[in-house]
């Protein structure tokens, strides 16, 4: 009933501007840093707000109904495709950016991707405006478990546990990773055209601690040789992570063509 109640003072208050609505209440209970956090009925409330009042046409995006023609698909690329599939960038559109929060849209041709990367002592809300994305996310596994490969590049590796692997079709609900669970490390692959919102809380900053970091993902078994609390049969829930950098990741700026904020 409470939240019934919020979600029509929402409407009624921002019925003119969805984004501006999104952008009052994260101004609100974000601070820079993130301290104080918010309370988790705080970001209950957001995700509420995702989910039932921004669609595309909100931020001034129109839904890709065609697919771009290049016919590359998801499963079982080959490495010519690899190589072809990150011809066409991510478009990246800034709507945003303070010492508290960051708010901004990712659209993906089909089949490009972000890499597993990580966002250090954030808390990120991710909706799919339209389209189909699958997600790969990963949570550290603590206490740190380190392994020093003796391996080609002598790769140091750190055991993460699968959070999430699936993929989303607009429309769904937003997804939420908080500093050390929810697949706080994530993966991006553009099934079919699609645009995610995300917003960000404290956003990057890497003086204070939080710079992006990628990684590459092997199978438990790569260095699993008496290392890790792994039971059998729980293998596929693993994996290590090794640093690695983006190199195959392009981005074009875009423009935020939405209703204007107001601050």
């Amino acid at each position: 009933m409470v939240f019934a109640s919020f979600r029509r003072y929402f409407s009624m208050r921002h019925q003119n501007s969805k984004i501006q609505g999104l952008y009052d209440y994260c101004k609100n209970i974000f601070s820079p840093s993130g301290t104080p956090a918010p309370s988790s009925q705080a970001l209950h409330k957001l995700a509420l707000i995702l989910a039932d009042t921004i669609r595309p046409a909100d931020v001034g995006l129109k839904e890709e109904a065609a697919d771009d023609d290049r016919g590359l698909g998801f499963f079982g690329v080959n490495q010519q495709s690899r190589i072809a599939r990150w011809a066409k960038p991510i478009t990246y559109i800034d709507i945003h950016e303070s010492n508290s929060f960051t708010m901004c849209i990712f659209c993906f041709p089909t089949s490009s991707v972000i890499p597993l990367h990580d966002h250090p002592g954030m808390t990120v809300f991710s909706k799919l405006l339209y389209g189909s994305l699958h997600v790969k996310a990963y949570d550290w596994v603590e206490p740190p478990c380190i392994v020093e490969s003796k391996g080609p590049g002598h790769a140091r590796v750190r055991l993460a546990k699968l959070a999430v692997d699936k993929v989303l079709n607009a429309p769904c609900e937003p997804s939420v990773l908080y500093p050390k669970h929810g697949g706080n490390l994530h993966c991006f692959t553009a099934v079919r055209p699609c645009a995610m919102l995300d917003i960000l809380a404290p956003p990057y900053k890497e003086y204070e601690g939080r710079k992006c970091t990628y990684y590459h993902d092997y199978s438990y078994s790569t260095f699993s040789a008496g290392n890790g609390p792994v039971c059998v049969g729980e293998e596929d829930e693993y994996a290590w992570l090794a640093e690695t950098e983006p190199c195959d990741l392009y981005m074009n700026s875009g423009v935020y063509a939405g209703p204007p904020i107001k601050p």
